[in-house]
Formats: structure tokens, sequence, C-alpha cells
């Protein structure tokens, strides 16, 4: 069963573990389990999910209980008027704190690159940053005899699909696990040494005004298990 964080009459929020899908979809064919399906099969009514979270990225995903709620929540992510907070485990030492502001192609969605649509405009994207650890490790990947990681707070103020990962590679502090903009010898050697192959991506913390009451709705959710235990092999502490 699929955790919920929160839950009333008109929205919820779960714990989506990493490898799930939100959704259907054409690009994961073989994948038969996804968010929507099972949140509707553990409550027994249709669900509305009104944000994304990449597939191997885990932690807090919301859900209106009506097609009206699930808009009311969309607008507001669109509107950026949530405050999402994010933690990833990186390669190398980033500044201790900062901001990345670094424009980012639209990425199109399924039915456009179905359809061979050309590439999206290019959207100003903005993501602020704090190192919360350090660690230097004796692991020889390439031509480093040695190599550096960090845990990372990530607050992303716009919502470009990818935007942490492509911003993390673009300042060349990739998060571990990613497939697609990260390194593969680091990925691989990473989960060799710790025994966990994932993206090292979680979404922890939601700041929102509720889409009935007005009222602020403040969400955490405590980082997955193996998420966790990683970060405490490499001698950190895990962030509240």
């Amino acid at each position: 069963m699929l955790e919920i964080i929160y839950q009333d009459e008109y929205l919820v929020a779960i714990h989506k573990p990493a490898g799930l899908l939100v959704h259907r979809s054409m690009l994961d064919r073989h994948e038969t389990r996804f968010a929507v399906q099972l949140l509707r099969d553990q409550l027994g009514r249709r669900v509305y999910p009104a944000h994304r979270l990449d597939k191997g990225t885990s932690g807090l995903l919301l859900f209106g209980l009506t097609p009206e709620i699930g808009r009311a929540l969309s607008m507001s992510f669109e509107a950026q008027l949530v405050d999402k907070r994010y933690h990833a485990i990186v390669r190398g030492w980033p500044d201790e704190q900062g901001t990345i502001d670094h424009a980012l192609a639209r990425q199109l969605d399924e039915s456009e690159i179905t359809k061979g649509a050309p590439q999206g405009p290019i959207q100003p994207a903005i993501t602020r940053f704090k190192r919360l650890a350090a660690t230097e490790q004796p692991w020889s990947v390439d031509r480093y005899p040695q190599t550096r990681y960090a845990l990372m707070e990530l607050e992303p103020v716009t919502g470009r699909r990818h935007q942490l990962r492509r911003h993390m590679k673009h300042i060349s502090h990739p998060i571990i696990g990613d497939a697609t903009y990260g390194k593969g010898q680091h990925n691989r050697k990473f989960a060799e040494e710790l025994g966990v192959n994932r993206l090292f991506l979680a979404c922890s913390a939601m700041c929102l005004p509720h889409p009935v009451s007005r009222e602020v709705l403040d969400l955490r959710c405590a980082l997955a298990e193996e998420f966790a235990r990683v970060i405490q092999a490499l001698g950190w502490e895990v962030p509240a």
C-alpha cells in the first residue's frame, strides 16, 4: 500500500516510492503499476494528479479527489504558489549555498514526441541550493583515486521538467543515480559500494495554499528507508 502523508475530503498526499510512474506512459510500455491506479484502488475512488514526479524520484505527490480540485492544485503549481524542498546526493562538492539561474528548453510531453514536434521554447529556470554535508570516499572511478559526494537541499523556484537534474548537471554536480544527466561509471560504482541503485532525489516538503480553505498546508515526508540508509552509511545525519 502507498503511504498516505495527508488526506482530507478534497485532496490526498502520498509518499511515492522511487521507480513508480505517476500514470501510464507510452514511453514505459512494459510498466504495469502506476501511482494513480494504486491510489485509486487503495481509496476506492478516482484521483487526479496535481503535478509530476519523475519515475526515479521519491517523495511527496499530491492528488485532488475531484477533477476541480486536481485542476486547482495544478494551477497553484503553475502559478509558483507551491514552495518545494528536495534532498539529493550529488557528485563532487558544490558551493555551500547558491542560486542556479539557467534557462532550459521546454521538454516535450508524450503526445508532442509522438507527433515529432520540434524542441520547445527556452524558459527561465531558477533553483536555490544548500550543501548540508560532504564526504570523500576511497573509491577509484575513471582517472580519480577518490570520489567526492555531497548531500544537498534543493529548492526549485520554477517548475521545469527535470529542472533539478538538469541544473545539477549544468553546474557539474549531477545527482547520483541519474542515468540521463549523470555519468554511468559513477552511478555504477556508488551502487556497487553502497548496495542501493536508484536516483538519489526526493521531494521531502511542500508548502501551499489549500485549494478550498486557502489555509497554508505544510506537508513533510521522511526520506525513503534506502535513501536514509545510504546517508547514514556515508557518515551523515538524515535530514529531519
